[in-house]
């Protein structure tokens, strides 16, 4: 008898066909995230649930199903801070993400942003659509060029070390890190032991940590605070890890020059204060936006669900 599976948002059609492949499939073709009702739902009426980002799979969600039938919730994407993965745990469901898939499309959008805020482009675009443009002058728009600058990056993962490479052989940039341990690298960089240290020394502070309890608020007044007024921040990992008030704040005051963000503290809200200033880049979350990512991410979370059932050790398990 095939696995009785829920895909619980749209994903990528090849993706939805290959999973209707290997198992009985129950497709929730919606973009919006599960509700509390529909997971402790599918908890108890599925073997396994392919879900995602937004999908809260709190410790009230295990407590209310009880004893679940499902034994796994395959996360498409790499970050699983929304699924309290210790109560999963205890309740006999594994968790596993798609790893590796992400790197490089959201490396991609952080050069993005690092472009974006530092040339003032979103700031420029709306300039042009709103026909108020009044024709090239030599001191209009000036930003902060690019090339030979120092970055500093928050978190030295598999995406912060793609972030780093691009811009060290792409833009000839000095690469500074703070992470827990001393990375071997193939290009020099600068290891810093705390984020405030980072903060200081560099013209864009990258942040690339993955969210957790120990990461909220990592990127908070202090760290602003020790930033040159003429440093950017981007952030592409998730958003509670920048302290949303204290970055707008610094952003009013221009304590910094600005900031390029794929990500918000209370997604999808993005505060009034923040969207009404100038001197920062705002995406929707486009990270891993490509339809090859996705399509990618999708084959991974499917196949960690075959891996599941057919007994094979799991490379992305959490927890």
């Amino acid at each position: 008898m095939l696995s009785k599976v829920l895909i619980g948002r749209n994903l990528p059609d090849r993706v939805v066909a290959e999973a209707r492949q290997l198992f009985d499939v129950t497709y929730r073709d919606e973009p919006g995230a599960l509700s509390k009702d529909e997971m402790v739902e599918a908890l108890g009426a599925y073997d396994a649930i392919l879900m995602t980002l937004g999908d809260r799979f709190d410790a009230s969600v295990f407590e209310a199903v009880g004893t679940p039938r499902a034994k796994l919730l395959s996360n498409f994407g790499v970050g699983f801070n929304h699924i309290d993965v210790a109560a999963a745990g205890a309740a006999g469901v594994t968790v596993t993400n798609t790893p590796g898939a992400v790197t490089d499309a959201t490396a991609d959008i952080a050069m993005t942003l690092l472009l974006m805020t530092c040339r003032r482009a979103a700031e420029g675009e709306r300039l042009v659509r709103s026909g108020d443009w009044q024709g090239w002058h030599p001191v209009q728009m000036l930003g902060q060029h690019v090339t030979g600058k120092k970055v500093g990056i928050l978190g030295m993962g598999r995406i912060g070390q793609a972030i780093a490479r691009r811009c060290h052989y792409g833009f000839g940039m000095d690469v500074a890190y703070a992470s827990r341990s001393e990375k071997a690298l193939d290009y020099p960089a600068t290891r810093y032991d705390t984020p405030q240290a980072l903060a200081a020394e560099v013209d864009v502070l990258v942040v690339s940590v993955p969210a957790s309890p120990e990461t909220h608020h990592m990127v908070d007044a202090s760290v602003l605070g020790a930033m040159k007024p003429t440093a950017h921040l981007v952030n592409i990992a998730r958003g509670d890890i920048v302290d949303e008030i204290a970055l707008i704040e610094a952003l009013k005051a221009k304590r910094i020059a600005g900031a390029g963000l794929d990500v918000y503290e209370h997604e999808p809200h993005v505060p009034e204060a923040l969207r009404a200033l100038d001197n920062v880049t705002l995406l929707p979350h486009l990270g891993t936006s490509t339809l090859e990512v996705r399509e990618d991410m999708g084959r991974m979370a499917v196949d960690n669900i075959r891996a599941f059932f057919a007994g094979e050790e799991l490379a992305c398990k959490v927890g």
